[in-house]
């Protein structure tokens, strides 16, 4: 196996353990509110809390470490993560680990951002759609394999050592050995302000792709930030079969990721509003379809499949566009995926909370489905945006 298989390995199982850290308390949500003895709906702002904090602290990490290695700050950051997942295991606390969550969330959206940068300037470019699809995967696989495993180690012993088996991930298989032996110590980059990174924000190409992320993540976690209640509570799963049930939503997760690494090969943005006309669909026949056992499970089944295949074509989009006009913006650029995915993150998780109190579990989906309304029309203005450009470069 060649050094670049190796290197796109190590980064997939980067995204899996950042993946595993950020989505696990989605699945022990029930488990930590037991043992602190607090709301279910309470714990749940852990999300958005997190998402919150790793959204406005990328940006602000990227830009101002940009002057430095890129290998000695994303080793250091790795190290911080470490510690405060740890500390996540050991917290016995609300306030500790709500501390926890926010030390891994500062540095977790710098990570992953140099990461895709790492992989951007090593893989070829016809394979750099298919590296960033099965980054996205990495994070999918989480859910797969990271989410149930972690559910199951709650139920059976203690979600505490949930965390602890993601400290032993991050600290022996990647931090300690393969990043230290794969990743490049030098690579090219462009040295500038503060002021002229953050031009990138102007184009509208951008700051459209922005809000189109950020609304798809809204959209998501709308209703998947409450997906154990959902499947237990509303359409009567037993706990015995939750991981089995977490594990096929996940595998159609890591199907759309590799379908959206395709789409990102053939310019898949054009066709992406049909999709949000089918998440427009689904999220609004939820609250019916939840009143049939299986055809709710095959309505969030098919939405895990669609919901996130935005991922691939718009990070692509991100990067060509940094690498052909703003140069000194490619690793803020290489943030903005996961930086406004996590805003959107915190507005869906909020939203469902505030859904919950008001309509119920049932009807959480169609705040979702409102967001998805929003996406489409994003989409639609994006390639329009796109399309008018294009012309004004012709001329």
């Amino acid at each position: 196996m060649n050094k670049y298989r190796w290197q796109a390995i190590v980064f997939v199982l980067v995204a899996f353990m950042l993946g595993c850290n950020e989505f696990i308390v989605v699945g022990v949500l029930s488990d930590i509110a037991k043992e602190y003895r607090i709301p279910v709906a309470t714990v749940g702002y852990l999300v958005t809390i997190f998402a919150t904090v790793y959204a406005v602290s990328t940006p602000f990490i990227t830009v101002l470490t940009s002057r430095f290695s890129r290998y000695k700050t994303l080793m250091t950051l790795m190290g911080i993560f470490l510690v405060g997942n740890t500390l996540s295991g050991f917290a016995m606390n609300y306030p500790v680990l709500l501390l926890s969550r926010i030390i891994t969330a500062v540095v977790a959206g710098a990570i992953i951002s140099l990461i895709m940068t790492f992989a951007s300037s090593i893989a070829p470019r016809e394979k750099r759609a298919s590296l960033v699809s099965w980054i996205f995967a990495g994070f999918s696989i989480a859910s797969v394999f990271g989410v149930p495993i972690g559910t199951a180690i709650s139920t059976s012993y203690s979600w505490h050592d949930a965390f602890y088996l993601i400290s032993v991930i991050s600290a022996s298989a990647v931090t300690c050995v393969l990043l230290g032996w794969l990743l490049p110590r030098e690579v090219e980059q462009v040295q500038s302000s503060v002021k002229n990174q953050l031009v990138l924000l102007k184009d509208p190409r951008i700051y459209v792709g922005i809000a189109l992320v950020l609304f798809t993540a809204a959209t998501m976690y709308a209703y998947y930030t409450y997906i154990r209640p959902l499947l237990t509570t509303a359409l009567g799963f037993s706990t015995q079969s939750l991981n089995w049930l977490l594990f096929l939503i996940g595998i159609m997760s890591i199907i759309s990721n590799r379908l959206s690494g395709m789409l990102a090969e053939r310019n898949g943005l054009r066709i992406m509003p049909r999709f949000y006309v089918v998440d427009v669909i689904l999220l609004a026949l939820l609250p019916i379809g939840l009143n049939f056992k299986f055809g709710g499970l095959a309505i969030l089944l098919a939405m895990s499949l669609i919901v996130t295949i935005i991922n691939s074509p718009i990070q692509i989009h991100f990067l060509n566009i940094a690498e052909e006009e703003y140069p000194q913006s490619t690793v803020l650029a290489s943030s903005l995926n996961s930086i406004f995915f996590n805003f959107g993150i915190s507005l869906g998780s909020a939203t469902a909370s505030g859904m919950l109190g008001t309509v119920g579990l049932n009807h959480i989906s169609l705040g979702a489905a409102g967001y998805a309304g929003i996406s489409l029309v994003l989409a639609l203005i994006l390639n329009r945006v796109i399309k008018r450009h294009r012309q004004n470069s012709f001329n």
